[in-house]
């Protein structure tokens, strides 16, 4: 009897130990998950502003419209939900006024009135003594009465622009809620940004750096998404513009480890916001995951996001952050001055480059219907190696070839097509 006694509290001593470890285990199981869950970025996130700002709703969000207020109003409810200071005294609305000609050949503006834009602004408050901006431009072409469609007939059609920048903004509120809850980057603080005008010119940006709600000697970088939204999931490929505006982007770009085909670019200037920090001499990096046929038409519409490729690339951009260092301000470089597609010119043949292409000459990633390239003959894939008589090296040479012409000028174009070489002409 005694001894059944001792056995059954042997017995019983075991099995309480082993309980007692399944309940640690289950709750330590809890907790990581909790964590994890809390520190990664969220899909559905990205999904839920996404929909909404890329959604018929808003119209297009053209800038001085009241979609765009709309929008406005929307992004400044996130910041406030995750608890972030606004970034304009009282207020996470910086208002500006512009006086922008409709028609992209004609500079001056005595006759055209005054119009107005929001940017909006929230403020990460670490107690550090350096602040990087995280920023993106959320307006878009409306219903395509600016003049930046790709679509041969665009007036009065809704372009929704869900890459276009609908995925770059919902990648600022998703990093703003991320830095926000996990306080895993204290050594910086943070000035999450969200421009309006930037397709009319990059406006919003270039109004608040000229008139910041912030000292811009208290910013260390800044970091812009424009396009994130349509990873390839073949190539992964990521293109890192403005690698060449501090010393330490290329070493801490090249010791990450990522399932990335990276592409660095040096400059500091290029057709997005980060261009309007550089000019302040301000270190710049700028993500993009390439152009597409949807690009400036009607169709970029939200279903047709990489929602888990966006993550990726958030991820990728908190790898970078958490990496740079934080005991002195990142000293600026000067970089070469490159243009990626949206100056303006006298004339233009309607291709999309592929800025992502790195061989010699200028592959085409898309034709515009209409257009004198299309008419001309020229193709989705082509590589323009020769304009008139310039030999095309890259789409720095080709932009100084279309400078070079005027509207009615007829052009031989040579490309190569399925590595063969053909001789077009494109009359402008």
């Amino acid at each position: 009897m005694t001894n059944f006694t001792a056995l059954k509290q042997n017995v019983s001593g075991l099995f309480y130990s082993y309980s007692m470890k399944k309940i640690i285990l289950f709750l330590a199981f809890v907790f990581c998950s909790t964590l994890l869950s809390a520190q990664n970025i969220s899909v559905p996130s990205l999904k839920k502003h996404i929909s909404y700002l890329a959604s018929d709703i808003l119209k297009g969000r053209g800038t001085s419209t009241d979609e765009e207020k709309k929008a406005a109003m929307y992004l400044a409810t996130q910041f406030k939900r995750y608890g972030l200071l606004p970034g304009n005294k009282n207020t996470y609305l910086y208002e500006f006024t512009f006086k922008k000609n409709l028609d992209a050949h004609d500079t001056s503006t005595g006759n055209v009135p005054e119009r107005k834009g929001n940017d909006v602004v929230a403020f990460l408050d670490n107690k550090a003594p350096y602040t990087i901006v995280i920023g993106a431009h959320y307006d878009h072409l409306g219903l395509g009465y600016d003049k930046n469609s790709r679509d041969p007939n665009p007036e009065g059609k809704i372009h929704n622009g869900a890459d276009d920048n609908a995925s770059g903004t919902a990648g600022v509120l998703e990093l703003a809620r991320y830095f926000s809850e996990n306080n895993l980057t204290e050594k910086f603080n943070f000035l999450f940004m969200c421009y309006s005008g930037e397709e009319l010119g990059l406006i919003g940006s270039k109004k608040w750096c000229d008139a910041p709600s912030f000292p811009l000697e208290k910013i260390t970088y800044m970091i812009n998404m424009d396009m994130i939204g349509r990873l390839n999931d073949s190539t992964k490929k990521l293109i890192v513009y403005g690698v060449g505006t501090s010393p330490v982007w290329v070493p801490i770009i090249d010791s990450i480890k990522s399932n990335f085909s990276i592409k660095k670019d040096s400059a500091g200037i290029g057709p997005s916001d980060q261009t309007s920090f550089y000019l302040k001499d301000i270190p710049v990096l700028h993500f993009f995951t390439g152009q597409h046929e949807d690009y400036h038409k009607p169709s970029d519409d939200a279903e047709k996001i990489n929602y888990e490729g966006e993550a990726s690339v958030l991820e990728y951009i908190i790898r970078v952050i958490n990496a740079t260092p934080n005991s002195n301000k990142l000293t600026f470089l000067k970089t070469r001055n490159v243009d990626m597609g949206k100056s303006s010119f006298k004339v233009t043949m309607g291709v999309m480059p592929d800025y992502a292409y790195e061989g010699k000459g200028l592959r085409i990633d898309g034709v515009t219907d209409g257009k004198p390239a299309a008419i001309g003959g020229l193709k989705k894939g082509d590589i323009v190696i020769k304009l008139g008589d310039l030999e095309i090296k890259d789409i720095q040479v080709y932009m100084k070839g279309l400078s070079q012409h005027k509207k009615g000028d007829t052009v031989p174009v040579k490309v190569l097509r399925d590595g063969k070489e053909l001789e077009l002409k494109v009359t402008f």
